[in-house]
């Protein structure tokens, strides 16, 4: 195995889109005249990802997160660029490289829709030639993480939607592979499945070293498994490095939230930063980084202060900055924007 399990190099994957006028005329004009306009889902990319790491592929709808996926886990062939997985190249899907990653869709599903799960099991058991032994150890070994003991003999229509998310990360996993392609896999879950889902990656990763790439419209997903995230945009990368930085970059304010313990004898909140919320006797300032400490200090010498907390803008907004700073530089540059269906 490589020393870096995941190395990616100026990689690119373009689609020819037909574009076609409504109606009926619209038809006819295709019909004799196609035209098409190129989309760049995945648009030039390096970055590596060392063993044992856990990193956030973070993007807006149509950013290129499902599309490198798919390259790196063999679905797709790349345009141009260079995409090397355990020493493998994903696109020549050898077995030898199928039998130490999967790809986990949370919109997608493997288990057999009128078959208890087990069944799903046993024939991945066979596709992956896994020992008896093995596959008994492992199984008990998921089984145990996830709490699948009632759940492996019914029939997977009846379970909800937590429960088959369960079923299908057991099911992707019974091979124990070395890489993991996680794609949305909390997606639709209510908050207590989505805790669960991340324990239980947390542990696995824990466990086996395993190296895994997650993608997720849940920042909560994202703070409570990676320290680094890569973020594109329109195929692009805009950032690759740790949550904490990307936060000091793109937000440089903290946010200060007081709790007043009566009301206030004429001071003006603006004096102490810019004034997010203030409802009763609550107030949210943004401060600058570089003055927190003298405006916190202020603010309990000045104000009538119940109680007081300091911390980093919601990672959502830091986010979101990102890309709407990345929008205003594309406007700038005259740039129009493709509308992707795929991620």
């Amino acid at each position: 195995m490589n020393a870096v399990p995941i190395q990616v190099s100026n990689l690119k994957k373009y689609y020819q889109v037909h574009d076609k006028e409504p109606g009926m005329l619209g038809s006819l004009k295709s019909f004799v005249n196609r035209k098409y306009r190129d989309v760049k889902a995945v648009d030039d990319i390096s970055f590596e990802i060392d063993a044992g790491e856990i990193v956030g592929f973070l993007g807006p709808n149509g950013a290129g997160k499902t599309t490198t996926l798919k390259m790196l886990s063999g679905l797709l062939y790349p345009t141009a660029g260079i995409a090397r997985v355990l020493g493998y190249t994903p696109n020549e899907r050898k077995p030898e490289y199928l039998r130490q990653m999967t790809l986990v869709m949370g919109q997608k599903q493997q288990l057999n829709w009128d078959l208890p799960a087990i069944e799903t099991f046993l024939v991945n058991q066979a596709i992956y030639e896994i020992p008896q032994t093995t596959y008994e150890q492992t199984l008990a070994e998921l089984t145990e993480l996830l709490e699948l003991g009632p759940l492996l003999k019914k029939q997977v229509r009846k379970l909800s939607l937590g429960e088959r998310m369960k079923c299908e990360l057991a099911a992707a996993l019974l091979h124990r592979p070395q890489v993991l392609f996680l794609d949305e896999p909390t997606i639709g879950l209510d908050v207590t499945m989505q805790t669960k889902i991340r324990q239980f990656v947390a542990e696995y990763n824990r466990r086996h070293c395993a190296t895994v790439i997650l993608t997720s419209h849940y920042m909560a997903d994202v703070t409570a498994l990676c320290k680094r995230v890569i973020v594109i945009d329109h195929g692009k990368l805009m950032y690759d490095g740790s949550l904490a930085d990307l936060s000091a970059r793109i937000a440089p304010h903290k946010l200060v939230r007081v709790e007043l313990a009566s009301a206030l004898n004429g001071h003006k909140l603006s004096e102490y930063g810019e004034v997010l919320k203030h409802k009763g006797q609550r107030v949210e300032f943004l401060v600058p980084r570089g003055k927190t400490s003298e405006t916190a200090s202020r603010i309990l010498a000045e104000l009538p202060v119940a109680d007081v907390t300091i911390e980093d803008p919601p990672i959502e907004d830091v986010i979101t900055r990102v890309f709407e700073q990345a929008a205003s530089a594309r406007a700038e540059r005259g740039e129009q924007d493709d509308d992707g269906d795929d991620e």
